[in-house]
């Protein structure tokens, strides 16, 4: 008779709470040097890994996530992922581009432009020694180029919501350039995925052929229909319903893209896209899924990365800090450098400029999620995942310390942390909100 495996429910209700917890101190902590929270909840993450944990008390970090949970929290924490993907559609709002549209494209194709040619050289040096036996080289230099061309949309709105200036003029604008640049590099992401699960080049166009039909599909088919139903759901159906109609499309979403081959979290960000603004019942539905999946579901798939992440395998080798050194100094020369000169010969004042290149240089959440594609698929190894993870950590914290030096710096006339002063530095956009 085959032995029942252990119920993992006892062992959850020690992580969950625990992880929970310790990323809403870390939060709280990052928030008051300040930093956006997503700082310390990947640092609290890589913490409770091998890094640290698992390298001074080995025997704790089993005894917390013990290998019958392990997998459940991953699952928890790629539902949480779904619907974070979803929220980030749903605030994608292309009308901030409006007054922006040609320098927001500009700035935002340069600063994906120029990470994905530097990119592509690191990347062809990379190969031979990090990349897992068997990759193919293609896609390996694809990913590597793709994942230092990220923004984190989300973190950077809130950067600039904590600081003032997201009702500004270059407010407004790094917020578009975000826009354009989070839906290229999704796009992108997409496709290097394609490439990457398909065996062969004609499987790859399939791939892309069904992932195109489905995107009209959803604008053309699904919007309407969705926008329809919401219209009368504002009138006829409590907000319980709309929550479980969203939430059960985000995932049926996922589900599609996820059997065309492309990723689960297309779906969900695509269906997010799709749905309609505006309307209150949304707007309800949306603060009740951030309000758990934010504080709950995400912290789970942060210890999950923290989890993948072992500085020790770096340890004392020269070499493969040098090339920590490399991809950090890649990030951040493609991102602020490259959206910095786009923004200068967009016309902006240098110091817009170097504000604007800091913000995109901001990667946060969404380049983990990246990375755990890369790492999920096989393309990159434990070492590399740990290199990008940190430069991801890195790149997110020198965000708020680079606006400040800037805008202090290069002759503002208010402090960069007086909202008021900052608000009146230029006009005041009509659009109110951090959405």
């Amino acid at each position: 008779m085959a032995a029942v495996p252990p119920d993992p429910l006892p062992d959850l209700l020690i992580a969950v709470p625990a992880v929970i917890l310790a990323c809403r101190a870390g939060a709280q902590l990052v928030r008051r040097l300040g930093q956006p929270p997503v700082v310390g909840e990947i640092v609290v993450g890589i913490l409770f890994g091998p890094s640290l944990l698992g390298w001074l008390w080995p025997a704790a970090q089993a005894w917390l996530f013990p290998p019958s949970a392990l997998s459940y929290i991953g699952v928890l924490g790629n539902i949480g992922l779904l619907a974070f993907m979803f929220l980030v559609g749903l605030e994608l709002d292309l009308k901030a581009l409006r007054g922006h549209s040609r320098t927001a494209v500009a700035v935002s194709q340069a600063s994906i432009a120029v990470p994905l040619l530097l990119g592509t050289l690191l990347a062809l040096g990379m190969y031979g020694t990090f990349a897992p036996e068997g990759t193919d080289k293609l896609a390996f230099v694809l990913f590597i180029a793709v994942s230092m061309s990220i923004t984190a949309f989300p973190v950077l709105a809130r950067i600039l919501t904590d600081r003032g200036l997201y009702r500004t003029r270059v407010g407004a604008l790094a917020m578009a350039c975000a826009a354009v640049d989070d839906v290229t590099a999704w796009c992108l992401l997409a496709a290097v995925v394609a490439v990457t699960k398909s065996s062969s080049p004609m499987e790859a166009v399939t791939t892309a052929a069904y992932a195109a039909a489905f995107t009209l599909a959803m604008f053309y088919v699904v919007r309407p229909l969705l926008n329809r139903w919401v219209g009368r759901a504002e009138r006829k159906y409590a907000d319980g319903v709309v929550l479980v109609v969203l939430f059960s499309g985000l995932c049926l979403g996922a589900f599609a893209t996820e059997e065309i081959g492309v990723h689960a979290l297309f779906g969900a960000f695509l269906f997010g896209v799709i749905t309609p603004r505006g309307r209150r019942k949304i707007e309800a539905t949306a603060a009740r899924l951030r309000a758990f999946t934010l504080p709950v579901l995400l912290p789970l798939f942060f210890v999950s990365t923290g989890l993948k992440t072992d500085v020790s395998l770096l340890g004392g080798d020269l070499a493969q800090w040098l090339w920590a050194g490399a991809v950090l100094a890649v990030a951040v020369l493609g991102k602020w450098g490259g959206g910095s000169v786009a923004a200068r010969l967009a016309g902006q004042r240098w110091r817009d400029a170097m504000s604007i290149g800091a913000l995109m240089n901001c990667r946060g959440l969404t380049e983990l999620v990246v990375l755990n594609i890369g790492l999920g698929l096989g393309v990159i190894g434990p070492d590399l995942f740990t290199i990008l993870v940190l430069m991801a950590l890195l790149t997110t914290a020198a965000t708020s310390p680079a606006l400040s030096w800037i805008r202090r710096g290069a002759g503002d006339p208010y402090p960069a942390d007086d909202p008021s002063g900052i608000g009146q530095e230029e006009p005041v956009l009509e659009s109110a909100g951090t959405r």
